[in-house]
């Protein structure tokens, strides 16, 4: 069976907001302003939690000494806020589900395969009222390892159903293209994030400028 894996913060739902949110009560916890902004950190956003505090660090010009211990102190504080509140500003991207739901009336298998804590996400995807329409969903401490090694993309592909020869990923970001390279399968990236069309130059199978040209791309690249 032919099998469609999506990617989650930036592929299927604008996360961002949430995210930034989360890391910015974070660093009040620890003692800190807000750092980060909404709209002009969203690529880092993406980049998961350690990188926007990362970010955060060096606009306080905390000592590199003491940046990890920041990270990792405000790591698990940033996890327990975006928890309790982790649909406040995410929406799903235009044309986003209905794509799914096309994907799935044409027999193909659709599922996750996200460097978000497993937990979160079932969490997000149940909030956004979706859950139900993934047969699979691998989160980033589902298995001992994460994208961009290739085990949580087959997993995510077996999980649903799919053939692992008949598979590709929607995704955002580097890591996405690098964990469809790893794992012999074609990646298609989105071009609505907030880094555009730059994830052209890393040259995936396909870009999706909307998800109403998905079709297309999955019947070219996975006829």
């Amino acid at each position: 069976m032919r099998c469609v894996i999506f990617d989650l913060d930036g592929t299927l739902a604008d996360t961002a907001g949430d995210l930034i949110a989360a890391a910015n009560a974070a660093l009040g916890v620890l003692g800190h302003a807000p750092q980060l902004l909404m709209g002009a950190d969203d690529a880092t956003a993406f980049r998961g939690g350690r990188a926007m505090l990362r970010l955060a660090a060096g606009r306080l010009a905390l000592p590199v000494s003491e940046v990890e211990a920041m990270v990792e102190a405000g790591y698990p504080v940033l996890l327990e806020a975006y928890g309790a509140a982790i649909d406040t500003h995410t929406r799903l991207y235009p044309g986003a589900m209905e794509a799914v739901l096309r994907l799935k009336a044409n027999g193909i298998a659709v599922g996750i395969c996200t460097n978000k804590p497993a937990g979160l996400a079932e969490t997000l995807l149940t909030r956004l009222g979706i859950r139900g329409e993934f047969a699979s969903m691998i989160g980033a401490d589902t298995l001992p390892v994460r994208k961009p090694d290739p085990a949580p993309l087959l997993a995510a592909v077996e999980q649903a159903g799919g053939a692992a020869d008949r598979a590709i990923l929607i995704g955002d970001t580097v890591t996405d293209r690098e964990t469809a390279r790893a794992a012999g399968r074609p990646c298609a990236l989105v071009t609505f994030g907030p880094t555009g069309r730059a994830v052209a130059d890393l040259q995936p199978e396909a870009l999706i400028d909307h998800y109403d040209g998905l079709d297309a791309v999955v019947d070219r690249l996975i006829p």
